[in-house]
């Protein structure tokens, strides 16, 4: 049977990393120096090497030589996704104790530990808080805000980035090289666009598109009707059509898009990083409404995120006295006076005058008009739910896109200048049911609300 590339290219050594090297070096050093940590955790997106560099890492400790499928007593993996139950980590608890059978240390691996219940971080609290001298804990997760503070301040915390698309393509090209696989450059770029910077995915991939091109030189063109890719030039001509409000062309381009076999979900995807990677205050509405375009209907959710929000039919008399907006003869809609201030804005926009926040006086609208309006926060800050209390603003997002957004160093750091003197606390998403709204209705029907929702399961806040 074939190996998949994605395993058989799997580093066993940290020198065989690639774009992690202040981690690796790091590592490397304290196994020099004998400076082993008793816990460790490994933060970043999927596909960035964190398991790998906690199995070569566990192994290394220990003086093993890593092979893929060894298996040593010492080294224990816990998928944390299936073993969430405070039960599950009494146990280790328990087994923690014994001595390691070989190795110098007994090096637990929890992947994915931020699906570890309350009850199970605190369970492994205490064995963090009082570790015995011959255990190691490396924690991995995609989701570090979900790991608890008193968790992730008793760990040594590395940080996993995605590979840039130029590191990737070098990569991908000595693999295809190595596999001889006939593939020429525009098409490992693409591949190594689509792969996001995950090794992992981007190494699936080109698998998947060796098996079905044997034989064949893979072209850019082929992976493109292969897969269904849009290409930069339709995602532009499309943001431009929204830019300058034409909806014919809206219309036109995304039943064109879905016509040649590109997914609308694929479609929504490659938007978005368009985006990201190309930020432009009058496009980030659509990263509002992109992330929901999924199933059912995701051609009509689609066409709507790029509609709903398009300025045809504005009477702007005055961008700061009007208050609600005529919308298309197909779609009448009220959009708040405040998101038509910041579509309306130039990048060239001076950034705002910052004002120290009187107590009691606290005016979200005013607060959120001081957050730079070159940068995605002010948009997105216009959609979450609040509260001030003690000098400090409490921000609920709605979903995990919106939290993630609002928690990138630039976004984060724009909300907390334009606090002035006060305090800034982002909220996981998870505690969007707990907002100060939610609460009050609770109070009125005299108990715990812990959702409320409507038209068939769908959220009502």
């Amino acid at each position: 049977m074939k190996k998949a590339l994605y395993r058989k290219y799997r580093p066993t050594k940290l020198s065989d990393i690639i774009g992690q090297s202040k981690i690796t070096k790091t590592l490397e050093n304290a196994i020099k120096n004998n400076q082993i940590s008793h816990a460790y955790l490994f933060t970043g997106p999927r596909g960035t090497g964190k398991t790998s560099v906690a199995r070569i890492f566990a192994h290394a400790i220990n003086g093993f030589n890593y092979e893929i499928e060894d298996n040593y007593l010492d080294i224990i993996e816990i998928d944390a996704a299936s073993n969430t139950g405070v039960d599950n980590i009494r146990e280790l608890r328990e087994k923690a104790t014994i001595a390691p059978s070989t190795g110098k240390y007994k090096v637990y691996i929890i992947d994915e530990v931020h699906m570890l219940s309350k009850s199970a971080f605190n369970a492994l609290l205490k064995t963090l808080e009082e570790p015995p001298k011959h255990v190691v804990f490396i924690m991995a997760t995609t989701d570090a805000h979900k790991v608890p503070i008193t968790i992730t301040s008793r760990a040594q915390t590395y940080n996993f980035k995605l590979a840039d698309i130029d590191t990737m393509a070098e990569y991908l090209r000595n693999v295809a090289k190595k596999e001889k696989i006939d593939i020429d450059d525009e098409a490992i770029e693409l591949i190594a666009k689509r792969g996001g910077g995950s090794f992992r995915d981007s190494l699936s991939l080109l698998d998947q598109l060796a098996t079905m091109s044997i034989n064949e030189k893979l072209t850019k063109e082929k992976i493109i009707n292969a897969i269904g890719l849009p290409e930069d030039q339709i995602i532009e001509e499309l943001l431009s059509s929204y830019t300058t409000q034409d909806q014919t062309k809206i219309a036109s381009l995304i039943k064109e898009t879905i016509a040649n076999g590109i997914k609308p979900e694929v479609l929504a995807e490659e938007i978005i990083k368009h985006i990201i990677n190309h930020p432009d205050p009058q496009l980030f509405p659509l990263l509002e409404k992109l992330p929901n375009v999924t199933n059912p209907f995701p051609e009509a959710k689609l066409l709507l995120a790029f509609l709903k929000l398009v300025k045809t039919g504005i009477v702007q008399v005055s961008a700061e006295k009007t208050t609600a907006i005529k919308a298309t003869e197909n779609s009448s809609m009220v959009i708040r006076k405040e998101k038509v201030i910041a579509e309306a804005k130039e990048e060239t926009t001076p950034e705002p005058i910052v004002e120290n926040i009187t107590p009691g006086e606290f005016n979200f609208n005013h607060y959120v008009s001081k957050v730079s309006p070159k940068l995605l926060a002010q948009t997105l800050a216009r959609d979450v739910e609040y509260e001030f209390k003690d000098e400090t603003l409490h921000l609920y997002p709605k979903n995990k896109f919106i939290h993630d957004m609002l928690k990138k160093k630039e976004n984060e750091q724009s909300l907390i200048k334009a606090l002035g003197n006060g305090t800034l606390k982002i909220h996981d998403q998870n505690d969007f049911k707990k907002t100060p709204v939610n609460s009050k209705i609770s109070d009125i029907m005299g108990g715990e609300v812990e959702e409320i929702k409507e038209n068939g399961g769908e959220d009502l806040f």
